[in-house]
């Protein structure tokens, strides 16, 4: 079966507006990132070796003969009872704010692709003017920041005592960030530089979020979350993406940082590549694909993550993920298993050994493990959500108005809300509008730079553009370059200070 098949049927891409989903973060190889090499194939080829493991499931009571009787795997599977079990369950938060649970149904607008399309097969598309028809009424930021749905995951990790049941809870949120996209195939607006987006909800979520575009060409976001439960989330993704005929690969760049207070675990790690294929003829479908190696900078723990992309000639489920998380000497804990768009289980490693020799030659790790527990499930798609863009319940309340948010907040954005309104036209026209101010914005400050550093350093787009929130650092963990808070925005907005904004809509 099909990835999409046995779901709601899709509409072909001209009956929706080439709708592609954009997903921030990614995991690169060379040759994913712009490889032209055999590219009809590259995502369908037999998968025979994508599973480097085989799991075999026990009892506890074999567990402590397999163990030799040294006690500690029983510790550390009651330890794990106590955080890892229930680590599913979403504490609802009590919130005196009433959030919105729906929005107006997406109008029945139809376009021709492939007049679009057909001038844009290789190039950059973020540097390509599109209708609003191929959106969904949320910012690229709004988008990043929906990847806190499942924040209680980092609350309940704040608790563990071991940091190899934390990174299990690390990784259930990584793969959780996926979930929404199955559905989600229309791209968000690309924000307009200098754009914001804050997300203030201390009260329910515990947890504070700002985004800023730090650039245009190409695009880049910088994002800084702090929780009152003792974490902390930055990160810089720059989105690449690329139309290659049958398929668009969506491609961001950049690591992101979790490190949690008390225990000073510091967590990296970069996410799949996404890939919406049968633009043209077929019905829409989206996957992930890449492996990912989240790595605890604390106490050298990792976790290898693989997602497993789909093939026709493949017995794997669609949408697999597959992962091990082992400790500093490289001993193997925890077998990670699932599928990003609905959940993901962790079972206890209690004893592990070679496998026979395949026809090939080649061998896997056979791991006996105890009984996977639930990490994360999704949650259900609010009622009607086929008609709202397939948003999730957190989704549906990110571009709700609200008051006290800077000037530049994408709430505020007027092509945005005015499609939200099923507005499409007028907001085509906006959007044409904001581009061409945009477009002269930058003329003025490429002029300004030229007049004071020369024609050379005129020609780089960063020059005469400063961000606000955000500023350039090395990052020691990566050896790279990259946006990070310095501080600021609530405080202005605790003032109402909003002077030193950009008017930018």
């Amino acid at each position: 079966m099909r990835p999409g098949e046995g779901q709601q049927q899709q509409r072909r891409p001209w009956e929706l507006g080439m709708d592609t989903r954009w997903v921030p973060g990614s995991f690169l190889t060379p040759k994913g990132e712009d490889s032209e090499e055999d590219e009809d194939t590259e995502y369908f080829d037999a998968m025979e070796d994508s599973t480097s493991f085989i799991t075999v499931i026990t009892e506890a009571k074999e567990d402590r003969k397999a163990e030799g009787g040294t006690g500690s795997s029983s510790v550390d599977w009651t330890s794990a009872d106590n955080v890892l079990d229930g680590a599913s369950i979403m504490p609802k938060g009590s919130s005196k704010v009433k959030r919105r649970v729906r929005i107006p149904d997406k109008p029945n607008y139809s376009l021709n692709l492939w007049s679009i399309m057909k001038n844009c097969i290789g190039r950059e598309l973020s540097r390509i003017p599109m209708p609003v028809n191929f959106n969904e009424p949320l910012s690229m930021l709004q988008r990043l920041t929906e990847d806190l749905e499942y924040h209680h995951l980092l609350d309940k990790a704040v608790n563990c005592t071991s940091s190899v049941e934390q990174m299990c809870l690390v990784a259930a949120f990584s793969v959780s960030s996926y979930s929404t996209t199955v559905h989600r195939i229309a791209k968000p607006f690309n924000p307009m530089l200098g754009e914001t987006f804050e997300l203030d909800r201390f009260e329910d979520m515990g947890l504070r979020s700002l985004c800023e575009q730090v650039s245009h060409h190409p695009p880049s976001a910088a994002h800084y979350v702090f929780s009152k439960h003792g974490w902390s989330l930055w990160q810089e993704i720059t989105i690449a993406s690329k139309f290659r005929g049958k398929y668009l690969s969506i491609m961001p760049l950049g690591a992101i940082h979790l490190e949690f207070q008390a225990s000073g675990n510091h967590y990296v790690w970069r996410k799949s590549t996404s890939t919406v294929h049968n633009i043209i003829v077929g019905k829409l479908w989206i996957d992930q694909s890449g492996d990912i190696e989240i790595v605890n900078h604390k106490t050298n723990d990792r976790c290898q993550l693989k997602f497993v992309p789909y093939s026709y000639f493949s017995k794997e489920a669609a949408r697999k993920v597959t992962g091990v998380v082992s400790d500093s000497h490289g001993k193997a804990h925890y077998v990670l298993s699932g599928s990003w768009d609905e959940q993901m289980e962790c079972s206890k490693i209690v004893h592990s050994s070679p496998s026979s020799p395949s026809s090939d030659g080649k061998h896997k790790t056979v791991y006996q493990t105890l009984p996977g527990k639930l990490l994360w499930k999704k949650y259900p798609l609010p009622e009607n959500a086929e008609n709202m863009y397939y948003f999730s319940e957190l989704a549906l309340t990110l571009n709700e108005p609200e008051e006290g948010v800077a000037p530049t907040d994408s709430r505020l954005r007027p092509d945005q809300r005015l499609m939200e309104r099923g507005r499409w036209d007028e907001a085509n026209m906006e959007k044409q509008r904001l581009e061409e101010k945009q477009r002269l914005s930058r003329r003025r400050r490429m002029e300004s730079c030229a007049a004071g550093c020369g024609a050379e350093a005129a020609e780089k787009e960063s020059d005469g553009y400063v961000p606000l929130w955000f500023e350039k650092r090395l990052d020691p963990l990566t050896g790279e370059m990259a946006f990070m808070y310095k501080g600021g925005y609530w405080e202005a907005k605790e003032r109402q200070d909003w002077h030193m904004c950009p008017n930018i809509f």
